[in-house]
């Protein structure tokens, strides 16, 4: 009996080698089983071993395609790398002209010596007294200020979300996400040996209906949801729809970890938290408000699993450096955060005009706050083959397989992040890729 590994090796071999060339389609697995001999079980195992590679991708309806983009590198669950290209679109880290001028100050106390000693000690879960003040105030919002006690401390946001889940979820759970979901929790799932549900969705985010059939088919152990500037298609959850989402969760005794990392820019937006606070477990933190080099990430839970959610940071080595949680203590007690924010929802709103004028008549969703939107590219376009053409001109984006939750549900759509290029630079992105997308992918050679 013929090994299917062994077969996806000579498949691959011949994508390597350029006989399958990028964005061909395979032929259907039936007559892939009949030329090869094969079972059409085994060619089905073939099939999604190529997937597991990233070296193919499936769409229900259409097909299978060889991927045009190569298969991001793995084991990123921490960390994300950029790329090579000129104008970066894929990763979203915002800046404030003048932002180190604002940090340096507010860090020089922490250098002498007597405090220096301090601050290099190792950091507990659950910080100081006085982080866990500051970090409460620089979350509280209208309708919600999470207790200080409720708080614990991570190296970053998605460390929180690993502490979360790893908390809430046994190997071989399952966790409820919407559709499309960042990206890293899909690694940090495969990590923790939790299995990813998708859940159906409209332009308000996850249904509850969606979730109750979830449920159903067999118990959820929680849910990850971003119901506040969704990433990648900036949708927010309605104040209508977070309280049904609260009653519901409730009723089902459904654990929530939210992700609330892109909430600074829509301060008007309360969290799912205060609907459900028993359940919710909401994460934060400093990579988008000030910087990713010197990242805390927040995770507050509720009263009853304190204990359990700080084992976990501490058995994952999740824990913040105790020099970046006072850092972020004096940035926070000095204002210094509250003008980076401010600065950034103005720059936000500056790039999404650049983005209006640019791809004016695509369709695009977005928020007017976001510094992301979500590329449905139109027709023939494929996401692979669009994201290979953007990097032959120098233009990395983000294709909508690497939010698919489902590898066979694969959007025709590419992620553009707004934060990181310098706004001459982004304008003129922009238009390249407008021209790109009119003249479809026979003028780019990807037909």
């Amino acid at each position: 009996m013929a090994d299917f590994r062994s077969i996806a090796d000579r498949i691959a071999d011949d994508i390597a080698a350029g006989r399958l060339r990028p964005g061909q389609r395979l032929p259907p697995q039936r007559w892939f089983a009949r030329r090869h001999r094969i079972a059409p079980s085994t060619a089905g195992r073939v099939y999604g071993e190529l997937v597991r590679r990233g070296l193919v991708v499936g769409e229900v309806g259409r097909g299978t395609f060889v991927r045009a983009a190569p298969p991001a590198a793995q084991g990123r669950a921490l960390v994300e790398t950029a790329t090579v290209a000129p104008v970066n679109l894929e990763l979203n880290y915002p800046s404030a002209p003048g932002q180190s001028e604002l940090l340096a100050p507010v860090l020089a106390p922490l250098l002498r010596p007597d405090v220096l000693t301090g601050a290099l000690r190792p950091g507990a879960a659950d910080g100081t007294p006085a982080a866990r003040e500051a970090a409460a105030r620089l979350l509280a919002v209208p309708g919600w200020r999470p207790e200080p006690d409720r708080f614990l401390f991570t190296g970053n946001a998605r460390q929180a979300i690993a502490a979360a889940l790893a908390s809430l979820v046994r190997p071989g759970g399952r966790v409820g996400v919407e559709e499309l979901t960042y990206p890293l929790v899909k690694e940090i799932a495969a990590r923790l040996g939790v299995v990813l549900v998708p859940l159906a969705g409209d332009a308000e985010g996850v249904r509850p209906d969606a979730i109750a059939a979830a449920h159903r088919a067999a118990p959820l152990s929680a849910l990850y949801l971003q119901p506040t500037l969704h990433n990648p298609t900036s949708a927010t959850t309605g104040e209508g729809r977070m309280r049904e989402l609260g009653l519901f969760v409730v009723e089902l005794g459904l654990p929530v970890v939210e992700d609330r990392i892109w909430s600074f820019l829509h301060p008007d937006a309360v969290p799912l938290a205060v609907h459900a606070p028993g359940l919710v477990h909401v994460v934060d933190g400093l990579s988008k408000r000030v910087a990713p080099g010197l990242a805390v990430g927040f995770l507050v839970v509720p009263e009853h699993r304190t204990r359990e959610a700080a084992a976990a940071v501490r058995s994952g080595g999740w824990s913040a450096g105790r020099f970046a949680v006072e850092a972020a203590v004096r940035w926070t007690q000095e204002g210094v955060v509250r003008q980076l924010v401010e600065h950034k929802r103005a720059d936000a709103a500056r790039r999404q005009a650049i983005l209006a004028e640019h791809l004016d008549g695509f369709a695009v969703r977005t928020d007017p706050r976001a510094y992301y939107a979500w590329w449905e590219l139109p027709a023939p376009w494929r996401a692979d083959a669009f994201t290979a053409a953007a990097a032959a001109h120098g233009i990395a984006v983000t294709p909508g397989a690497a939010f698919a939750v489902d590898p066979h549900r694969t959007p025709d759509a590419v992620r553009l992040g707004l934060a990181s290029a310098p706004e001459r630079e982004l304008a003129r992105a922009l238009r390249v890729l407008a021209a790109v997308a009119a003249g479809g992918p026979a003028a780019s050679g990807m037909g």
